[in-house]
């Protein structure tokens, strides 16, 4: 990890390019005397990226649990609809807002690689100092998830489903690719992710003597097909692996299952995920007009949501297959609602998903392209941007501060703080106090970034 104190800016990330020169992102020669420019820095990376953190660190405003809690919220269709985006991942098939987090950023890091390795030639870095920092960034990630998932134990919880571990198992791997041509990039993608299926396909599925209390569950769960039952919680091919795997570690007790269904091996194919943004990383710093890599962008983004619904129709809004199917379509098995070749399910980073996911976070990613870059409009975003240039620094304040943070406000500012009471006076419903809280926090996240930027510290790996 190391503070680097770049020049990402002339005064700040809103300010109109007009006053300070731009460095094109079109590859130049290089004499025997001169190395090229340092890259300029893609301000909607930066956004995205650092709205991404932001919602991370929110929770959701915990809006999951107070609809959760507060039944009639739940008949409120509005609340409804953000108790189901907000705050918790679904239970196993499908997606919702809050899913997309991690996707979103394990897309960015990919978008990155291009960019970051133009700065380190840009410096003078050899091929094999790049590399080295290639691998020492790798395993420093995989150590820091352990470390924070480790955060409260009584010994180190040696698990990696931490963002950052996965992006760390399979960092190396992505880079590889870097600057290969797209046909190979594409078909790399697709031997991880058919590779990764046939997997969990061929894996034998539990015998009628399984203990499935074993893996904290009551039977099958919650496919009882043959077909998709190779993608049920905790008794797919990465428990297998992992209660392997993760027991060569010591442990206070033997690792049976991970009580949300995450498993080590989901880097394999979250590493398509990366390559997906390592492609899209490379279209922005090529030499196409800013319009046609935002198409560029919303097209990808299309067939890969297209693309993850024809492959499971589970996903598919409800009554839209008998619609399809009133229209002539078909009324071949495959039309059916029911009818998967791989459910989309993020906890375990299936196929799909990786596909699915990726569909919406290039439309993000496009979304943010085309407002800040292309149309101009940055100064809206100058504190998602100073977020995001300090990643990781909100990512582990958010691993290791948030409680601190509030209980810190809570001394100076009142224990009513958060519970709506001000000047003896009731202001709002206590239940609404962790979307106050939550807020209070993402504010003062938000004051330390500035302040960072400020003294252009920028905390990497």
């Amino acid at each position: 990890m190391a503070l680097s104190q770049p020049a990402p800016y002339a005064r700040s990330p809103g300010e109109s390019t007009a006053k300070r020169p731009v460095v094109s992102d079109r590859p130049v020669s290089v004499g025997a005397d001169r190395t090229p420019p340092k890259p300029a820095r893609l301000v909607s990376r930066d956004a995205y990226r650092g709205s991404t953190m932001l919602f991370m660190a929110l929770a959701g405003f915990d809006i999951y649990k107070i609809v959760k809690d507060h039944p009639p919220l739940a008949d409120n269709p509005v609340w409804r609809f953000l108790g189901y985006h907000f705050g918790n991942h679904v239970e196993w098939t499908g997606c919702s807002l809050w899913d997309l987090i991690q996707p979103s950023f394990m897309f960015m890091v990919g978008v990155a690689i291009p960019y970051s390795y133009a700065s380190r030639k840009a410096k003078g870095d050899s091929e094999g100092r790049i590399w080295f920092h290639v691998i020492i960034r790798a395993i420093v990630l995989v150590l820091l998830g352990v470390f924070l998932s480790s955060n409260g134990a009584k010994q180190t919880n040696f698990t990696f489903v931490n963002v950052l571990s996965q992006i760390g198992l399979g960092y190396a791997f992505v880079y590889l690719l870097r600057g290969r041509r797209v046909l190979l990039q594409l078909l790399a993608t697709a031997a991880i992710l058919g590779g990764y299926w046939a997997a969990f396909y061929f894996h034998p599925l539990p015998g009628p003597d399984f203990n499935y209390k074993e893996v904290g569950l009551d039977g099958p769960w919650p496919f009882t097909a043959d077909f998709a039952a190779h993608w049920n919680k905790n008794t797919n091919f990465a428990n297998w692996f992992d209660q392997w795997f993760l027991n060569l570690f010591p442990r206070e007790k033997p690792f049976k299952f991970n009580e949300g269904g995450y498993q080590t091996l989901n880097f394999v194919p979250s590493m398509a995920t990366m390559i997906f943004g390592l492609m899209a990383g490379e279209l922005l710093r090529s030499g196409k007009s800013a319009g046609k890599k935002f198409a560029c962008l919303v097209f990808a983004g299309v067939v890969c949501l297209l693309g993850g619904m024809a492959l499971d129709h589970t996903i598919w809004p409800e009554g839209l297959a008998e619609r399809l199917q009133s229209f002539g379509v078909g009324s071949a098995p495959y039309w059916s609602q029911d009818w998967t070749l791989c459910p989309i399910v993020k906890r375990i980073w299936t196929p799909t998903w990786a596909i699915y996911s990726t569909g919406w976070t290039l439309l993000m990613l496009a979304a943010f392209f085309f407002v800040i870059d292309l149309i101009g409009w940055k100064a809206w975003a100058f504190v998602l941007v100073v977020v995001g240039m300090n990643s990781i620094a909100v990512y582990c304040m958010s691993q290791l501060i948030k409680p601190w943070t509030v209980r810190t406000l809570q001394t100076h500012f009142g224990q009513g703080l958060f519970d709506g009471t001000y000047f003896g006076r009731q202001i709002f419903d206590p239940m609404f106090s962790p979307i106050v809280q939550y807020a209070a926090v993402i504010f003062v996240f938000s004051l330390i970034c500035v302040w960072l930027y400020r003294q252009r510290i920028f905390i990497r790996i």
